[in-house]
């Protein structure tokens, strides 16, 4: 009987010992990583954020916003230095991702994002902003245009979400961040979110960039540690789920863009189809252009050269009236 309850309580006290450890491995892992990768810019307080922003470059003003499970590294590989030779260019963390602070209360929607983001451009005073937007920042970036005219001169998307998967699902690489329940979601980003994204990060890159090479600095240049952070994990899983909410109103107004509209696009993308979302948004606004190429999702990173110079032509374009609003 002794034998029998020694085991019985071992149980339960093995799986503590063995979350706490894990807990703690999570703790300094997240440690290591803000250490080895500081903020690159300054912190701004706005609407309920504390957003992480940088400025580069002397010029007309381009905003610049990362997809789900990004920060703004994912620009500052390689683009920025292309564009800031003849823009200021403003790259953020979206609100709750790489060092920018989301209350915890605040929800995460397309919405409440994109208010927040056209606070911060008043904030700033830069008026009437040309924005970038690369895969779920493509949504945040077609929100805010939609429902903040005022602060938008155009867009240019990159490999953009515009629209939710005809089955519901997200892509693969993703289904981690689909945990509904707030504790179970804690407690996963505290204990096996970060050893099991370590474990999985080939795989999962793999499809995130495929079929591109994922660079070798990724990790570091491009910010790819930062993930490994609980917060992350929280933020990310958060955005994800709070598409459902907002994405189809938004995407049953896309006939209402007043802006011009430019979108790059990779034929092989993984993570987004280009018929789905890319030729999806043409069709609702025939004013916008869908410009294809060779390659995957992450275009920012390992085509940062292409990507510049996509966004650059779409923004003079806009600035010198060569193009109508849609």
């Amino acid at each position: 009987m002794m034998v029998v309850l020694i085991a019985a309580l071992s149980v339960p006290l093995f799986f503590c010992l063995l979350a706490y450890g894990l807990a703690l491995f999570t703790w300094y892992t997240a440690r290591q990583v803000q250490v080895a990768l500081p903020p690159l810019g300054r912190f701004i307080e706005v609407a309920g954020v504390r957003f992480h922003v940088r400025e580069q470059g002397k010029g007309p003003a381009l905003l610049l916003i990362h997809g789900l499970a990004g920060q703004m590294r994912h620009y500052t590989y390689g683009v920025v230095k292309q564009l800031s030779e003849q823009y200021r260019v403003i790259t953020i963390d979206r609100p709750g991702s790489g060092y920018s602070v989301r209350d915890a209360s605040t929800p995460a929607d397309l919405s409440t994002q994109a208010s927040q983001i056209a606070a911060l451009i008043d904030k700033l005073q830069l008026g009437r902003t040309f924005v970038v937007g690369h895969s779920l920042g493509g949504a945040v970036a077609l929100t805010l245009a939609l429902e903040h005219p005022s602060r938008v001169a155009g867009l240019a998307l990159l490999a953009p979400l515009t629209h939710l998967p005809e089955d519901g699902e997200p892509p693969a690489a993703f289904r981690a961040l689909t945990i509904e329940s707030p504790w179970r979601r804690n407690l996963f980003a505290w204990t096996l979110a970060t050893p099991a994204s370590i474990v999985a990060s080939r795989a999962v890159l793999g499809q995130v960039f495929g079929p591109d090479p994922v660079p070798r600095d990724f990790a570091t240049r491009g910010g790819g540690l930062l993930g490994l952070r609980p917060s992350h994990f929280i933020a990310a899983s958060l955005d994800l789920q709070a598409l459902p909410a907002r994405l189809p109103a938004i995407s049953s107004r896309y006939a209402e863009l007043q802006v011009p509209v430019s979108i790059l696009f990779g034929r092989q993308d993984r993570i987004l189809n280009w018929k789905a979302n890319g030729q999806a948004l043409v069709d609702k606004l025939p004013g916008a252009t869908l410009k294809l190429v060779d390659g995957g999702h992450m275009l920012p990173v390992t085509a940062p050269e292409m990507t510049a110079r996509f966004i650059m032509e779409a923004e003079r374009q806009v600035r010198e009236g060569k193009v109508d609003a849609a």
